[in-house]
């Protein structure tokens, strides 16, 4: 069972009016007894959530964002977009890492119920809907990117309706055995990417080979690594009957797929799926994410819901962009460009 107040007043031999004007940082409290109140809090494991604090202090006016890994070049994009946007408003940013590990709940939570922030915008963390609902007590706004809850306001792009494009392209192409190239398979990006390829490929009345969707075994960043990329497409090239061609659920391992496949001396076409900076400079054809305006979107979100303390939970899907280059057959240079996001 969780520490209380009352537990902490107990131990530390004072009143409970007492632990909580050490908790709100008033000046009436001597040293002695703020210090022995806070190891005794320490000890027991307590930290005063957000909400109750945030009644007693002013506001921080700051936006806290959770973000895996910032030398991603997905979130490094996104994050441009919400440094540029913020420099609107009265609010600051600050930005927490936390490790893609089985305790990225505790993670989350952790930086949550200390209350650094009047917000939490959170890019690509990835939990069960039941454990979003344990850090939705906190009761603050949350804006979810790359990532669906329905308790919270969320941005993200149609995974299902890329994968099904990138995977139509290939096949209009005249290319009947394609491959597909995952990442960590429980994650709701690939879920919803493997779900596109599938489709097109039944669809067009293919044959799905479960041998073509494969994944490297470095799973660093959930996969989503040049490595993780080399490797699979290492083993799709060692398959007995190789793919004709490759969707691949991200830029970064596209970019490893084609180094295994110059080390290989093999070459078939390949189509990613974000279109980062460098992706244009290697003519890897893909499927373009608004990231930077996915960013910004979130900022207007979560400032609109501080300030206007607005009800509705809003839900924004952006479609994602085919621009086809020269790593695939055929009107290289050409983007189809897909209508406005939808908001519901």
């Amino acid at each position: 069972m969780s520490s209380t107040i009352y537990d902490i007043a107990r131990e530390a031999e004072v009143s409970i009016a007492t632990v909580s004007r050490v908790f709100n940082n008033s000046s009436s409290v001597t040293r002695k007894t703020r210090e022995k109140v806070l190891a005794v809090a320490e000890n027991l494991g307590y930290h005063p959530r957000a909400l109750a604090q945030s009644l007693a202090r002013k506001k921080t006016k700051i936006i806290t964002v959770i973000v895996p890994v910032i030398s991603n070049y997905f979130f490094m994009e996104v994050l441009a977009g919400m440094q540029d946007k913020i420099a609107d408003y009265d609010y600051d940013l600050q930005i927490f890492n936390v490790k893609i590990a089985d305790d990225l709940l505790n993670q989350a939570d952790h930086i949550m119920k200390r209350g650094w922030g009047e917000g939490y915008v959170v890019i690509s963390v990835h939990l069960a809907d039941s454990e979003w609902e344990l850090l939705d007590k906190y009761n603050v706004p949350v804006v979810l990117i790359d990532e669906y809850y329905p308790g919270f306001d969320t941005i993200s792009v149609d995974s299902i309706e890329g994968a099904y494009t990138a995977t139509s392209h290939l096949i209009e192409q005249g290319y009947t055995s394609i491959g597909m190239i995952c990442a960590k398979p429980d994650s709701k990006p690939i879920i919803d990417r493997r779900l596109g390829y599938r489709r097109a490929m039944e669809d067009a009345g293919l044959l799905v080979d479960p041998g073509l969707i494969v994944t490297g075994d470095d799973m660093e960043r959930d996969g989503f690594t040049e490595n993780n990329g080399y490797q699979a497409m290492t083993k799709l090239i060692q398959n007995k009957q190789p793919p004709q061609a490759c969707f691949c659920a991200s830029d970064i391992q596209a970019l490893g797929a084609i180094k295994a496949m110059r080390d290989n001396n093999v070459k078939i076409p390949v189509i990613g799926f974000d279109d980062l900076e460098f992706s244009e400079y290697v003519g890897l054809s893909t499927m373009r994410q608004p990231m930077y305006e996915m960013g910004a979107l979130a900022i207007e979100k979560m400032v609109k819901r501080l300030e206007e303390k607005q009800s509705d939970i809003t839900h924004t899907v952006f479609s994602p962009d085919l621009v086809l280059r020269t790593s695939s057959p055929d009107f290289a240079g050409i983007t189809k460009t897909k209508d406005k996001p939808v908001t519901s």
